[in-house]
Order: C-alpha cells, then structure tokens, then sequence
C-alpha cells in the first residue's frame, strides 16, 4: 500500500488533469509576472561584504573623491603624430559633448588640462588647448609643454603619441549602461575617422551585462535545440519533448519572476542578475530536464508493458513521486547551502535557483502526469513499441556491473585518484581581461589600453595626515615611487605631483626645482598661488577641501591574481614601514577588490561543498531511515566534484567567481541521478525473487532515464563558443559533469552497491 499524500497526489492529478493544468498555469504566470522587475547588474563592488575593509575604503574614497570607476577612450591614426590640428579639433568636439552628458562628472583631456607657467616669479594657470582650431605654432606649444611635464604626458597620450586620451569620471551612482552606450554612440559619430577603442571597469561594467545576455540566449538557444533534437531521437514522441519541454520553460521563467518580486520586496542587491548568475537559467534547465525525462521515460516503459494511458502514468507516478520529491529537496538544500557563502550574489543565487527547482519538482509531479494522462497515445508507435539506443546501450552496462563490480570500483577509484592529484593544481584567478576571448571588442579595448597607454587596472591608497607637511609630500612620492618599481605599473599620480608641479613653475621651470619644498609655509604659498588665476575645484580628485585626505593612485595593466595579492601585500607592508607618525594609509582599488575576491572565492566554494554534501547524506540517511543510503548518495557526486576540480588543475582551467559555481552544478545533478538509483535500488530489493538480479534491474530501470537526461544536457556544450571565457569553462566542464555524474551513478555506485547487496538487504 503506498504512502497517503503519495496516493492522494496521483489521484487529484488523475481524477481532475484539466483543473491541475490551470492552477499550474495560473501560479506560473503570477510569479512570472515579477519579470518586469528584474535587474540585470555587474557592479563587482556589491560581490563584497560591507564591512569588508576594502570595501569600506572604497566607499570612503567614492564618498570624498567621487567615482573612482572610470571610462577610457582613446583615438588616433597608429604611426601618425598625434598632436595634430586635426585631431585636436576632434578632441574638443568630443570633450565638450562629453561635458553635456548628465552621467558624466568630469572629463580628462588635452582640452581640459591646465597648464602652469611662470610670469615674473608668479604662477599663471591657463587652458592647454583653449580652442577648437589652433595655429601650427599652438600645436607645438602644447607638444612643449607636454614634453617638459612627463607625468601629465603620460595620462593623455599613448607611448608612441599616436593616440590621445579622454578620462570620463562618471557622476555618483551613475547607469554604467546608459553612460557606456552613450559615449560609446557619441564616439561613433564624432571620431569615425580615427581608430577607436574604450575601455575601463566602468565602461566594461556598463557593456557586460547586455553582451552576456545576448551572447547567452543565443548559446542558449542553441544547447535548447540539441537538447530537444537528443531527446526526440530518443523518445521518439513530439508531443512527450514538447511537454518536457513546457515542464523546463514555465520552471525557467518561475525562477526569474521569482528573482524580481524579491528584489522588488526587498530591495536586496542578493537578487540582482550579475555575471556570476549567467549560469543560472541552464543549470535550472538541466534539473528540470531530469525531473520530466525520468517521469516521461517511465511512462513510455510502462506504457509498452501495460498498454494502457492511465495506468502506466499511475504505475510512474507511483514510482517517481518520492525520488522526484528528495531529489527536489537535496538539490534545493545544496543551493541553499549558498548562504553561508561571504559573497552576497551568491545567497541570492542559491534562494532563486531553490525556488526555481522546487517549482520544476511540483510540475513534474502534477502538471506533467496531467498533460500525459490527457494525450492520446498511439500503441503501434515506435515511443511505444520499440526500445531507443540508449536502452539498448543501458542492458549491455547492467550486466558488465552485475558480472564485473569489483574491476568497476577499482576502474572509478582510479580515475577519482587522478582527479584528488589535479585538485592540488587548482589556481584561482579573477584576471578580468582573461574573461573575454581575444578577439572581442572588449578584449582588444583592454589588451590595447595596455599595450599603448599606461593600463586601466587602478591600485589607490587613501592617506589620511596633514598632506601639505612637506614630510607627508614627500612620503607620497616615495610611496609613488615604490609602486612604479612593478614592472606593469604605468605611471601614478597624487596631490604631491601638482605640488613638484607648481615649484618647478614659479622656479623659471627649472627642473631641478620639481621637488617638495621645505617648509609648510612654501607649500601653503603655492596652492594660494594658484588659486588666484586657477580653478578652485582643480584638486577634488586628488585631496579634501581640508587638505587631511589625500588620494594616491597607480594605473597598471592586469595584473594576475598571485602579482596582486604580491603587490597589494608589499604597498600595505611599506606604508606600515616608511610612513611617519601622523600620516596613515588604507590600499583599496580594484586590484585590491579583485585579491579580496580570491579569498572569497576559494572560501565559498569550500563552504558550499562541504555544507552541500554533509546535508544531501543528512537529508538521505533521515529519509531513507539508514546512515549507510546517506553516504551512498555523496559517493558520486563527491567523485564527479574531485573528477571536475582534478580535471581543471589538469588543464589550467582558473577558479574565479564564474567558475566556482561548478560545484553547485555537480552536486545538483549528481544527487538527482545517485537519489534515483537508491529509491529504486531499495524499491526492488523488497522482492527477494530479484535478488540475483537486483543491479541489472535496477539499472535497467533508471540507467536510461539517467544517460538520456545526460546526454540531452550534453546540448549546453553549445556554452563553449561563448566570447566570455568563464561561460566557455561551464559549457566545458558541464559537459564533463554530465559525464562523471551518470557514470559514477551507474557504475562506482552500481558496483558499491552490488557488492554490498547481501549487507544492505539484511539491514
């Protein structure tokens, strides 16, 4: 007799199809309907705590300096000069544009520098390029001036001068999308004569969003129709694809309803769509897939036995109700395991996606029966008469574990050996350049930024002291000068350069004079100086209006995970050295977001296994009454996650925040397919004439639901032509997963339990 709720489901499902297909439809579409209120977001800031102190000296310097992310653009005509009148003209159109945009804060050109000269022992402040058209001799002017100021030179021209720089400071809070497609637009129009390229975390974070979206849902797209082209070839039925199908779409759009009623509920950045939960819709996709092909399978088995719709879908439903419902639950509790993770898109991550699988688990065991009972199937079709390939494939599989287990064990242990040993090569890297395939617009703005312009990758430190002391300047450029000794540092700038800056001037420019002068009250003249002729907000990017903050900051190319966590580590070692008393220091930057992300992200994947797998064996061993079923149902998955991180050690695969949802992905569908074994493992075993034959039976029975869900998942290997990297890694290895997963269920749990049968059995 079977369990009440169990009994109670079948026969409401059965009895009224059409009423349980409205209500089904009907919820849907109302948790769908918070789709309008999803945000698609990539600012890697809200990755971090708050309260990381990282973070909170970022806010700190966005507070008192403004937006530190910035937009870079930068044009010319390679090989040719690029002070030119021509390209000049086209820098003030473009530069004064850029001042009328509403996102834009402050623009960093030719046209808007200042330059400082010296007029009968006086400072003079004046425009480098004060109009659009200038003479030959203006030209050269400013090529001079330039000259003799290398540290200005080097943030508006390029190395070889070919190629003039523009620096967009956002205003606070600003859309990075809007911003990004506006200059981006505004370039097009304005220097379409000119090689162009763009770059900088806020025009990236502004453009991300949007490619990944599009580039996505064409993979996405593209992985749905092998999906269904898999499942056709083997089912053989239009109308049982099309009806998984509806069981995945409707599950799909649940989860991001879900997404926005809560984010429009809470206002919680959890819930926001970053980058890191692009692989959220094809991971809920591979789980719902496995909840309507086991049911579907099940009934077209049952079907060509009993010949009759109704009892074959009362006979599955019977059989699947349980192992559909724990799967749902253990792969629920593995998401939700995500919460204990530091990094906050990733809590969010976990509670949608849980919503999202618990909705599939509920349509895969009421809508979907329903809509098959409601078909009228045709008994001389080949759905129904004749087996599939992978059926075939599956009963050669059952008798090779049923006649060999202990060679399969020994086999399974070998290769889970070779995977421990690739574990120990897992590096973590969150090079941002390396997320982008070579060759992307994106990629080739950041790989020239490097190569022609001092780099966009910015380290800032906050120093707090009375910056115009002659001591704290000169310590400032000392600190400049032991950033610039990295190799990849391009150059660094702060308040002390403008104050070597504005010595040099009132000293005839006299180059030896470009040094601190040595007393307060020199420094205090120089800024009185030039505030009679220069523009009072000047240096709100550099110091506070109180001269007690001050801003020192290095641009440098990618640096890679290990450089940065070397350089970060040596700038806070030196400013706790050399620093005098009175004057403190905080590192912050997005090199050093991108450290503290390391260290996040190796501390949530740990978190997020371990929790994982010790509730999926709890969940287990409660439901099925036995410690032992419990760690059974960890075997697989635990070996196809050391199988998944061995193989990316093996082949350099890097372990960022994109990648370290791996795991996840593992553990979901790997409990799918070791909880469906166990359910009819012991299901089977009651029946003690099957004894002889228990594994290949229950292989038999679950082996090809379990190979084809695999193998149709297989579809989102499409993943693999993405042009961001991290996407190209999860179709990879999500393609290895589906392997290692149905695999190890089917034989390293196949042969564990075949050779523990008599104990189990007795137990």
């Amino acid at each position: 007799m079977g369990h009440p709720i169990r009994e109670w489901v079948i026969e409401k499902t059965l009895k009224h199809p059409k009423r349980t297909i409205v209500v089904s439809l009907f919820l849907t579409i109302m948790m769908a309907s918070g789709a309008q209120y999803f945000v698609i977001d990539d600012d890697m800031m809200k990755m971090l705590p708050k309260n990381m102190p990282s973070r909170v000296a970022w806010d700190n310097v966005m507070e008192e300096f403004g937006n530190t992310d910035m937009v870079y653009v930068t044009f010319g005509i390679r090989d040719e000069k690029g002070i030119n009148p021509k390209m000049l003209s086209s820098l003030w159109d473009f530069t004064r544009a850029l001042e009328d945009m509403p996102e834009v804060e402050k623009v960093t050109s030719i046209t808007t520098t200042e330059r400082l000269d010296s007029e009968d022992g006086f400072m003079e402040v004046s425009d480098l390029q004060y109009t659009r058209d200038l003479y030959p001799e203006e030209v050269e002017d400013i090529q001079n001036y330039l000259d003799n100021n290398e540290n200005i030179k080097k943030q508006l021209l390029s190395r070889n001068e070919d190629y003039l720089n523009v620096v967009i400071q956002p205003v606070k809070k600003a859309p990075f999308d809007v911003l990004s497609h506006n200059v981006k637009n505004l370039g097009n129009e304005l220097l379409s004569d000119y090689e162009t390229q763009y770059g900088g975390a806020a025009y990236i974070t502004g453009m991300v969003p949007g490619l990944i979206r599009d580039d996505v849902a064409m993979l996405m797209r593209a992985g749905m129709l092998i999906m269904v082209l898999i499942l056709l070839v083997n089912l053989r039925s239009v109308a049982g694809v099309g009806m998984v199908l509806m069981t995945i779409v409707l599950s799909l759009v649940f989860m991001l309803g879900f997404m926005g009623w809560v984010y429009r509920l809470t206002g919680s950045e959890k819930f926001l769509f970053t980058m890191m939960n692009t692989s959220m819709p094809i991971i809920l996709l591979t789980i719902a897939n496995s909840d309507g092909v086991h049911m579907i399978a099940k009934f077209f088995k049952e079907l060509r036995k009993r010949r009759n719709t109704q009892e074959a879908v009362r006979v599955a439903m019977d059989s699947l109700l349980i192992p559909i419902f724990l799967t749902s639950i253990t792969t629920s509790a593995a998401f939700l395991a995500m919460v204990f993770a530091p990094i906050e898109q990733m809590i969010g991550y976990g509670i949608s996606i849980s919503a999202g699988i618990l909705w599939a688990w509920i349509l895969s065991s009421t809508m979907l029966p329903a809509l098959i009972s409601l078909k009228k199937w045709k008994m001389d079709s080949k759905a129904v008469t004749h087996a599939s390939i992978f059926e075939k494939g599956i009963d050669i599989l059952a008798k090779q574990v049923a006649k060999h287990p202990k060679y399969i064990l020994t086999a399974g242990l070998f290769l889970v050996s070779i995977g421990g040993f690739g574990v120990t090569m897992v590096e973590v890297d969150v090079n941002f350049s390396s997320f982008f395939k070579k060759g992307t617009e994106l990629r080739d703005g950041m790989d020239f930024m490097e190569e022609e312009m001092s780099g966009t990758m910015d380290v800032r430190v906050r120093v707090e002291g009375d910056i115009k002391d002659p001591e704290n300047l000169q310590s400032l450029i000392e600190l400049q000068n032991y950033m610039e000794e990295e190799p990849k540092v391009g150059m660094s700038f702060s308040i002390a350069n403008m104050v070597q800056q504005m010595h040099k001037t009132i000293m005839d420019d006299d180059p030896k004079y470009e040094t601190i002068p040595d007393t307060r009250g020199k420094v205090n003249n120089l800024f009185t100086m030039y505030s009679f002729s220069g523009d009072p907000d000047a240096f709100e990017s550099l110091v506070d209006y109180d001269y007690e903050v001050g801003l020192v900051t290095a641009m440098s190319k990618t640096l890679h995970t290990n450089e940065i966590l070397t350089f970060v580590k040596g700038i806070e070692s030196y400013v706790i050295e050399s620093f005098p008393e009175g004057l403190s220091a905080m590192v912050t930057g997005m090199a050093v977001v991108f450290r503290d992300l390391v260290f996040l992200i190796v501390k949530s994947s740990l978190i997020s296994i371990i929790v994982s797998i010790f509730v999926i064996g709890g969940i287990a061993s409660l439901f099925f009454r036995k410690l032992h079923w419990g760690f059974l149902a960890v075997v697989p998955l635990t070996a196809a996650v050391i199988l998944n991180f061995g193989f990316m050690g093996i082949f350099d695969v890097k372990l960022s925040h994109i990648t370290a949802i791996l795991a996840s992905i593992i553990i979901g569908v790997g409990v799918d397919f070791a909880i469906h074994y166990i359910a009819q493992f012991r299901r089977y075993s009651r029946d003690r004439s099957k004894y002889d034959n228990l594994s290949r039976k229950v292989i038999d029975d679950v082996g090809y639901p379990i190979v084809l869900d695999a193998a149709s998942n297989m579809g989102f290997g499409a993943l693999l032509f993405s042009a961001f990297v991290p996407i190209q890694y999860i179709g990879g290895l999500m393609v290895f997963a589906m392997v290692s997963t149905s695999l190890g269920t089917l034989t390293v749990l196949a042969a564990m339990t075949e050779l523990l049968k008599k104990k189990i059995i007795e137990q």
